[in-house]
C-alpha cells in the first residue's frame, strides 16, 4: 500500500477510528521514549530538564494554534460570540485538571516522596511518579480526540479544525511524548526498579492518551454545540499542566536557561508543524 493509499484510507475513516489511531501513535511514542531504559540506565538531569522544557513549548503552541484558534473560528461559524466558548472552556478545563491534581495522589519528578500531592496514600514512589505524567496526559489525548471530532463537524468556516490539523497536533504531541517516556522510565531505573518495570510504568502512562482521544472525539461528534467549548477545555487543561508541572519541574534543578531554551525550541517546532502541515 503506497503513501497516497494510506493517506486516503486514513482520511476516509470514521473520526472515532481516526482519534483511536492518533491516540495509539501518541501512546507508542511514549513507549518508544520509555524503551530507552533498555539501553541506558540514566541520562543527565540537564537533558531531562531541556526535554521537559521542549514538551512545554510544544503544548503551549498547540494550545494556541490547534485548540483556541479553531475554537474561536468554530464559535463564529455557529453564530456565537467569538471569544466566549474558548474562554469559558479554557477556564473550566484548567479547573478540571486542578481538581484532578488536588485529589489524585501523584509526585513530580525530582521531589521526595513526602512532597506527593493529592490525597494521602501508601502508594509506592514509582506509582506516584507515573500518576503525575498520567494526569498530564489526559488533556493531550483529549485535545487530539476533540480536534478530530471538530474536523468531522464541518462547522469551522476557516478550515483551522481540519483532519490535517488534528494529525499535525497528534504528531506534535507524539514528538514531546518521547522525552516524557524517558522522564519516567530512566529515573525509575536509576532508583533500582527493573528495566522491564521501568519501561512498563513509562508506557502505561501514555495509554491514557489513547483512551481520552476516543472519549474526546465521541463527546463532540454526538454533541456538536459543545465543540468550541471542548477545544477551549482541552487548551485550558494543557496550559494548567504546563504551568503547574512541566515548567517548574524543568527548572527545579537549576538548569533554568537550558529548560527555557528547550521551551522556545519546542514552541517553534509545533508552530512550524501547525503552519506547514495543519
Amino acid at each position: 500500500m503506497g503513501e497516497t493509499s494510506i493517506t486516503t484510507w486514513f482520511f476516509e475513516l470514521h473520526p472515532l477510528w481516526q482519534a483511536f489511531f492518533a491516540g495509539m501513535m501518541c501512546w507508542f511514542a511514549t513507549a518508544f521514549g520509555s524503551a530507552v531504559v533498555f539501553i541506558n540506565k540514566g541520562v543527565s538531569r540537564k537533558f531531562l530538564d531541556t526535554a521537559l522544557g521542549f514538551a512545554a513549548g510544544i503544548m503551549i503552541a498547540a494550545t494556541i494554534w490547534s485548540l483556541l484558534e479553531p475554537s474561536m473560528a468554530m464559535a463564529e461559524g455557529l453564530g456565537m460570540i467569538k471569544w466566549v466558548p474558548a474562554t469559558t472552556g479554557f477556564l473550566v478545563g484548567a479547573l478540571f485538571i486542578r481538581l484532578v491534581d488536588a485529589y489524585i495522589p501523584h509526585l513530580h519528578l525530582g521531589l521526595p516522596k513526602d512532597a506527593a500531592e493529592g490525597v494521602k496514600t501508601k502508594w509506592r514512589r514509582a506509582t506516584l511518579l507515573v500518576m503525575a505524567i498520567t494526569i498530564h496526559n489526559i488533556p493531550e489525548g483529549l485535545a487530539v480526540g476533540v480536534l478530530f471530532g471538530a474536523a468531522a463537524s464541518g462547522i469551522d468556516p476557516t478550515g483551522t479544525a481540519s483532519v490535517m490539523a488534528a494529525i499535525t497536533l497528534a504528531i506534535g504531541i507524539s514528538i514531546q511524548n518521547i522525552p516524557e517516556g524517558m522522564a519516567i522510565s530512566l529515573p525509575l531505573r536509576g532508583e533500582g526498579v527493573s528495566k522491564f518495570l521501568s519501561f512498563n510504568y513509562g508506557q502505561l502512562s501514555g495509554l491514557v492518551e489513547l483512551i481520552f482521544a476516543v472519549l474526546g472525539a465521541l463527546a463532540v461528534i454526538y454533541v456538536q454545540p459543545i465543540l468550541p467549548y471542548a477545544l477551549g477545555f482541552a487548551g485550558g487543561a494543557m496550559i494548567f499542566v504546563v504551568v503547574e508541572e512541566l515548567i517548574p519541574t524543568s527548572q527545579r534543578s537549576g538548569n533554568t536557561d537550558l529548560a527555557t531554551l528547550g521551551t522556545v525550541v519546542g514552541f517553534c517546532v509545533m508552530m512550524v508543524l501547525d503552519v506547514t502541515l495543519g
